[in-house]
């Protein structure tokens, strides 16, 4: 594929005169456009942000609320636009060698709702639930959380706002009235207005700056692409470091500080109870404790749309905003041939592109970095499925895991394809293990193949080498367009059915300033082989 000439030049000009990159008085590029030459912005090392975890001194983590009063309220969409799903949790935490589950049937889980705020005259009743995290070694310390609750509300009318408050009205436990605004309902002209897409967020001072950033763009909905609290950094103590391996090399397990969800949720509140919030796991959820049991935090504090949209785990599920199907897929449970893909391939072949045009995907380990940090670590999930992404035409994918900024041309298997998704990583969130700054392409930079398989997503799968027969490439691949070490997120703008504005803002900038802008496109017409109800079993 060759490259448009008017492209070359226009990002030559642009990211020669522009630091940092600004599109307000300029052309906005778009995939039309491209494929682009690679650009790698220059790091500026006096902009590593403050990746300190906020202290549980810190008033905006401590606990508010007394007795059986709701906190660490969120939202979370169903399947489509009619129903959305409400959180919280009463009650304290507990911690330490011999802890006692509270009784999660004490206390009713009911949200009160309408869409006068002073006139809640609907009710939902929901369900709750305890999780516990346990060691059995000596010296470590058990957890076991307040009482976690999830009500589903069904039957709202679309793009609407709705007032609500949640607890247990017979124990004078009730929230404070708070509002949200449902889905627009599915149809090619009908979207959300912002998407704000963030990932690796953890509890940092950086995290602060971030989230203060992405609540200044107003967003309906935020996708999470994995990595939340980073209490897995933590000892059952509450010692903590940047490298757990490196610092707690010989604990018989890998512990977590508990804690830091609960600090996590209450920090995220302010904007959690008003704009759904969409997760998808991360290396950082996998929480292995006793009986080998993992993503129990996860799993417990967020509700997911999994039943509805016929997915029988939490680690993977999917869900409609407007014209918008999103697929959240899960990178540390099984899926090559698996309960997974199978899953997958049903609910691809139900997407019906005259309804929901925009097809999203989302998974935390990226398939299309170039940076050596987690390089080509996800290959075997990459080999199980992106054909039959590819074949269904997947627009855009969203990765986090990798601390910094790509953007890639549409690509597949390695080659530019005007087919392929475009692929966004957005692990920038701003956590304590810091930004990711070298380059697989630089000089001593490429990692050794056998090291970079993760342990949980299966064995090395990394044969399909470049085409000078090495494993990493000698400059940046053509499929990366744009790289930079900076912390931020992103905000998503469906257009109309075939063009979606794709802004990345960094934390260092001023509200109004942009670090990266593209129109996406859409070519269903150039790509007729993607045929959305053909039977791909």
């Amino acid at each position: 594929m060759t490259f448009h000439d008017n492209s070359i030049i226009f990002l030559g000009l642009l990211f020669c005169f522009l630091s940092p990159v600004r599109f307000s008085a300029v052309h906005i590029p778009s995939t039309l456009d491209g494929p682009f030459v690679p650009v790698t912005v220059p790091l500026d090392t006096s902009l590593r942000g403050k990746a300190i975890d906020l202290p549980d001194t810190d008033p905006r983590i401590r606990r508010r609320v007394t007795g059986f009063e709701p906190e660490q309220i969120s939202l979370s969409l169903s399947s489509d636009h009619d129903s959305i799903w409400v959180s919280w949790i009463t009650g304290e935490f507990q911690i330490g060698k011999n802890v006692k589950p509270l009784d999660p049937t004490s206390i009713n889980s009911i949200v009160q709702f309408g869409t006068l705020r002073h006139s809640l005259n609907h009710e939902a009743k929901g369900h709750s639930l305890v999780y516990s995290q346990l060691y059995p070694f000596d010296g470590l310390l058990n957890y076991t959380s307040g009482i976690i609750h999830h009500v589903r509300i069904t039957g709202l009318k679309p793009s609407t706002v709705y007032y609500y408050r949640c607890g247990d009205p017979s124990r004078w436990a009730m929230s404070k009235i708070h509002h949200f605004r449902t889905m627009p309902v599915s149809r090619p002209s009908s979207y959300p207005g912002r998407i704000a897409v963030v990932g690796d967020l953890g509890l940092t001072y950086n995290t602060t700056d971030t989230i203060s950033h992405l609540i200044h763009n107003s967003p309906d909905l935020i996708l999470l692409i994995g990595d939340v609290s980073y209490a897995n950094l933590y000892l059952t103590n509450g010692t903590s470091s940047d490298c757990y391996s490196c610092s707690f090399p010989e604990t018989p397990i890998h512990e977590t500080y508990q804690p830091r969800w609960d600090y996590w949720g209450r920090f995220m509140e302010n904007l959690t109870s008003k704009v759904p919030l969409m997760v998808v796991e991360g290396n950082h959820e996998i929480e292995l404790q006793a009986e080998d049991k993992k993503f129990e935090a996860y799993s417990s504090r967020f509700a997911f749309p999994f039943k509805e949209s016929g997915s029988s785990s939490t680690l993977y599920y999917s869900f409609n905003a407007g014209g918008i199907h999103f697929i959240m897929l899960g990178a540390y449970i099984a899926y090559d041939k698996s309960e997974q893909y199978e899953w997958l391939k049903k609910d691809l072949a139900e997407v019906d592109r005259s309804v929901t045009p925009w097809l999203v995907a989302s998974w935390h380990p990226p398939w299309y970095s170039s940076y050596t940090a987690h390089y080509r670590e996800a290959e075997c999930m990459k080999e199980a499925l992106e054909e039959l992404l590819y074949s269904y035409g997947t627009d855009i994918v969203f990765n986090g895991h990798v601390h910094a900024y790509e953007r890639s041309n549409r690509v597949y298997n390695y080659e530019l394809d005007p087919c392929g998704a475009v692929y966004i990583v957005i692990g920038d969130g701003g956590n304590r293990e810091k930004m990711a700054i070298e380059h697989a392409d630089e000089p001593g930079k490429c990692p050794e193949p056998l090291t970079t398989p993760d342990p949980f997503m299966g064995q090395f799968c990394g044969w399909n080498f470049t085409t000078s027969g090495k494993f990493c490439w000698d400059r940046q691949p053509d499929y990366s367009a744009l790289r930079e070490s900076s912390f931020g997120h992103g905000i998503l703008e469906m257009k109309n059915e075939t063009w979606a504005l794709w802004t990345w803002y960094r934390n260092q900038d001023s509200n109004s300033q942009v670090g990266d802008q593209i129109y996406i496109v859409r070519e269903p017409d150039r790509c007729p082989h993607h045929n959305p109800l053909v039977n791909h079993s």
